[in-house]
């Protein structure tokens, strides 16, 4: 009889451990860089709107906007990659900021310039 506490003791524990072992890569999956971002987009040549800003959300590093189409990921390592409205941006988030490039066009004439962003 107590064998049989002890076995099912131990078999409790096992499952447990096991249990939080599983759920420990759903937890170490989450983004570094999840959360409220301001983004200001700066155009360099081109017709599109010489500066604008927004704020984006990055969950699980997919990046979004209220109102906007936006889609894209931020990498584990900060990369970022998104495609807002028909435009692209690449660049690199550190920390709390992060900045990059972006193309695209606004009446047909092509644009580009520089965006920077910070954790809000």
């Amino acid at each position: 009889m107590r064998l049989n506490r002890i076995r099912n003791a131990l078999l409790a524990s096992t499952f447990t451990a096991a249990g939080a072992i599983a759920a420990a890569p759903a937890m170490a999956d989450r983004n570094a860089y999840d959360g409220l971002w301001s983004v200001t987009v700066v155009t360099k040549s081109g017709s599109c709107q010489p500066t604008t800003s927004s704020t984006l959300v990055v969950t699980d590093g997919n990046v979004s906007a209220g109102g906007a189409a936006v889609s894209g990921k931020v990498g584990k390592e900060g990369l970022v990659r998104v495609s807002i409205n028909g435009a692209y941006a690449n660049g690199q988030l550190s920390g709390k900021t992060g900045s990059g490039k972006w193309n695209g066009s606004s009446a047909g004439v092509p644009c580009s310039g520089r965006w920077e962003a910070s954790r809000q």
